[in-house]
């Protein structure tokens, strides 16, 4: 407190209302893979905002194409805006990856919130870049699925396994000493199958994987309708064909199984027909934009909450985190992105005497408990149709089921 010991009028500036809480930015992704220029940065996350600069930095002079050019295309294409490259002159992520520098170079780039290496769809692959999501906590992979197969039973055999995997990691890492990954495979979505597109460099159609089409879809709906709603039934710009049109029934087989697929549609065009991730059919993550929205929401308080750090961990301090967080909380309602008819049905942020013993103050931890209710997707439409003596009602309903 300042000093007064002039008799006069002092004018002070103090800080009223809440410590705005920007929502952290949804839309950028990083591609791992090789480029047309194998020699061109080396497994170093370098930053590319449009096509003309890809072709500037990763094509140049070179008349061929690769698996990643035509990813990074498609994310272009469909609505992307900026993306982090990481070329592995040996088109090995895996190899370039973790231990080598192409997913390790992504660890410092928290602005990064999606990832792929568009093509690769071995067991090591799915493993290292869903290890790396699985680690930062603040981005989703996308894992492509094979172009076609003649054993669609085969596809959900590969999602078992790749959540079996998983549950090896955290039986691993849940020792004494080693911090558990608190994941059921809710940081992976996986897409089947493959589609056909011009290779943006020669111009001859190819079959493609889909992740880079895909990341642009996730960007492009982020802009559009926010990162709470699923980014499914959207058209894939760019799409010619399907490298293998779906029935009803193979979906049926494959949704369950968490494959998201790519469906040719005679009046709507190629879409992406599934919004969910690999965690189990049972899991409060299954749904993508749900483990999305979580991923944004809990980045954007940890990094506008920094403040918070050595402050006097007092009842002043904990009203002023309830209303800060509060106030964030509530535009992310207002967007609609949580459910409720009032803020106070949508979300709940508890931070008192309850949440904050003596024994917590002194250990020097300060402690809030957040409650939200996202939104699910209307996942299956029902329509009930019955005869009445006076016409006929229809009845619609929408499950997230």
């Amino acid at each position: 407190m300042a000093e007064y010991l002039t008799p006069d009028v002092y004018v002070e500036e103090v800080p009223a209302g809440p410590r705005p809480i920007q929502a952290v930015g949804t839309r950028t992704a990083a591609f791992i893979g090789r480029a047309p220029l194998g020699g061109a940065r080396p497994n170093e996350a370098y930053p590319v905002n449009n096509w003309l600069q890809f072709m500037r930095e990763y094509v140049g002079g070179s008349g061929a194409g690769t698996v990643l050019s035509t990813a990074v295309y498609g994310f272009f294409q469909n609505g992307g805006s900026r993306c982090f490259i990481v070329n592995t002159a040996d088109d090995d992520p895996v190899a370039g990856g973790p231990a080598g520098g192409g997913l390790r170079a992504l660890e410092a780039e928290d602005e990064v919130a999606i990832v792929a290496a568009p093509g690769r769809t071995d067991a090591a692959s799915y493993d290292a870049m869903l290890s790396h999501c699985e680690n930062l906590r603040d981005r989703v992979a996308i894992l492509d699925g094979p172009l076609r197969t003649d054993d669609i039973g085969a596809l959900t055999r590969v999602t078992t396994r790749v959540r079996a995997a998983q549950e090896r990691r955290r039986a691993d890492t849940d020792k004494p000493g080693q911090r558990p990954r608190a994941s059921d495979g809710g940081y992976g979505a996986f897409y089947f199958p493959g589609i056909t597109t011009p290779d943006p460099i020669t111009g001859e159609l190819v079959d493609a994987p889909p992740s880079g089409h895909v990341a642009g879809i996730w960007a492009r709906n982020d802009s559009v309708r926010g990162v709470h709603k699923a980014p499914a039934n959207e058209l894939v710009r760019g799409a010619l064909n399907v490298t293998q049109r779906l029935t009803f029934e193979e979906q049926g087989v494959l949704n369950p199984a968490g494959v998201n697929c790519i469906r040719y549609f005679p009046r709507e065009g190629i879409r992406v027909w599934g919004a969910r991730t690999l965690a189990d059919a049972a899991s409060e993550w299954r749904y993508l934009n749900v483990r999305r929205l979580f991923n944004m929401v809990e980045e954007s308080i940890a990094e506008a909450t920094r403040w918070i750090v050595f402050e006097p961990n007092d009842r002043t301090l904990w009203k002023s985190i309830r209303r800060d967080i509060g106030a964030f909380l509530t535009r992310v309602w207002r967007d609609g992105a949580l459910m409720g008819r009032t803020a106070e049905q949508a979300f709940f942020v508890k931070c008192d005497e309850e949440t904050n013993p003596p024994d917590v103050i002194d250990a020097g931890m300060v402690i809030a408990v957040i409650g939200l209710a996202p939104v699910k997707p209307a996942e299956f439409v029902i329509f009930r149709i019955s005869q009445t003596a006076g016409g006929v009602e229809i009845e619609t309903e929408g499950q997230g089921a």
